[in-house]
């Protein structure tokens, strides 16, 4: 069956207007066993160089584009991507190694991505200005329009690999934009598929397909493109240490970068328990831990502390590990051998300061069981450092302020989360958590791909959501005329 899905787009890179070769391949391997699943095209900075070039011959072109063309391109993609949504759920689960039930949310929010886009496109307008507010502009008239910014450089992760290249590849169209991707180098299959797609749309419509490219390779490549002075914007998403190394190589030139976190989630005296545990237990170990918005630190009021953590013991069972081919499993391996021993490596870390491991810690198979931590000191990097695996820190808290506190007490801000059930607490935490997004009675993992989202201090900057990765990828040219 995996044959079936590499045969559906030619071999090497989507370049220009053809797909050329390359001389280097690396095995792509599901997370579950090892096992063979692809050999990918590895590209170079030649070919990078090449995308660039490109990229540049066809941007007037893509700018010029009518807006009924752009929309009528992301429609197209969309039905497409849609026509063939089973199949990329069950290769993007080899690829990753994501549960099922995960990738199945995935293709589904990368279909929203694309039909939102397609709305958004019509909305890219600007406004008067009174220049006539100086007694120097009376008589004048003026406006401001938003054009295209000029190549986009997309970089996405590994975990959420066809979401994340949508998150950048359908804003990138509806401004009109060309965009060149480089995938994570362990997930490129589905992507290199939905690039595959999105160059067909751009054929059938009359448009040259090197508006859309993609180059895969090793940071070298990343470093060409990023740092060409014809990269206009450069949107990542990963890492925060290497957010900052590219916004540095990008300088000046723009950058929307969408980091890791250390997720809090609140869980006030007036909780409902049996609903925070069940929000501990969707939003802690989904997508293996392995997404920037997984919760991480639990903070409990003092007051029920004890019973939620009898409760999430409890139900901890219910997290099924196992095959994430299985619509059943909700915790499989992390993406490789190296991401597994660090978080034991943190987890033994813990423990030898004091921390209590309350339940997992320990593999089933190759992969990490759910695990319970509480009082993790918080110097260590369980605690204020992205986990990134199915784990989560139970820290008991005397009251609401220092709840706030300890949360912000990070330098990062994605998303945080509190569940109570007071109005007033709940804007207290809206006003007072310093996150990009503050979720009330859900978990901080609900994501609506029609929202701004974004974070704050080392979280990065910028947001995205297609109305506003538009934004994002266009600049605002004003018009001044003295009739």
């Amino acid at each position: 069956m995996v044959s079936t899905y590499l045969n559906a787009y030619p071999e090497g890179l989507p370049i220009g207007g053809h797909w050329v070769p390359c001389e280097d391949s690396a095995d792509i391997v599901f997370p579950f066993d090892s096992s063979l699943i692809a050999s990918a095209p590895v590209g170079t900075v030649h070919h990078a160089a090449q995308a660039l070039d490109a990229a540049e011959q066809v941007a007037d072109e893509v700018e010029g584009l009518s807006t009924g063309t752009r929309r009528a391109i992301l429609c197209s993609v969309h039905d497409r991507l849609a026509e063939h949504r089973e199949e990329l759920e069950q290769l993007l689960v080899l690829e990753t190694g994501k549960p099922l039930v995960d990738c199945r949310v995935e293709v589904a929010r990368t279909l929203t991505t694309w039909s939102s886009a397609a709305e958004e496109v019509a909305h890219i307008h600007g406004e008067t200005v009174p220049l006539d507010l100086q007694p120097s502009g009376e008589g004048m008239m003026g406006f401001w329009v938003r054009k295209p910014a000029g190549i986009v450089v997309g970089i996405a992760g590994f975990n959420y690999p066809l979401l994340l290249a949508s998150h950048k590849l359908a804003p990138a169209i509806a401004a009109g934009c060309p965009i060149i991707l480089k995938p994570a180098p362990n997930t490129p299959l589905a992507t290199l598929w939905a690039v595959h797609i999105i160059r067909e749309a751009l054929a059938k419509h009359s448009v040259n397909p090197g508006a859309v490219q993609l180059v895969t390779g090793g940071i070298d490549v990343g470093e060409r493109l990023v740092g060409d002075p014809r990269s206009a914007v450069v949107s990542f998403t990963g890492s925060a240490a290497v957010g900052h190394q590219i916004a540095k190589n990008a300088a000046p030139r723009k950058t929307v970068l969408e980091l890791g976190s250390n997720t809090g989630f609140i869980v006030a005296a007036d909780a409902s328990i049996p609903q925070a545990v069940d929000a501990v237990l969707r939003g802690g170990f989904y997508a293996n831990g392995q997404a920037c918005i997984s919760i991480q630190r639990v903070l409990l009021d003092k007051e029920i502390a004890q019973e939620f953590q009898a409760q999430l013991l409890e139900r901890l069972g219910e997290v099924a590990v196992g095959d994430p081919r299985s619509a059943q499993t909700r915790v499989a391996p992390v993406i490789n051998e190296a991401s597994t021993r660090r978080i034991l490596g943190w987890i033994n870390d813990a423990a030898a300061h004091g921390a209590q491991v309350l339940a997992g810690g320990e593999l089933e198979g190759r992969a990490l069981k759910p695990t319970v931590v509480r009082d993790v000191p918080r110097d260590l990097q369980l605690w204020n450092e992205e986990i990134f695996g199915p784990v989560i820190c139970l820290e008991t808290v005397p009251d609401l302020d220092t709840a706030f506190e300890i949360l912000n007490d990070s330098r990062y801000g994605l998303q945080a989360a509190i569940y109570s059930s007071s109005l007033k607490t709940a804007f207290r935490a809206i006003d007072t958590l310093k996150v990009g997004g503050v979720v009330v009675n859900e978990i901080p993992g609900f994501r609506s791909d029609i929202m701004p989202y974004g974070g704050v201090k080392d979280s990065g900057i910028g947001r995205e959501g297609p109305r506003f990765a538009i934004e994002e990828f266009t600049v605002t040219r004003m018009a001044l005329i003295r009739p």
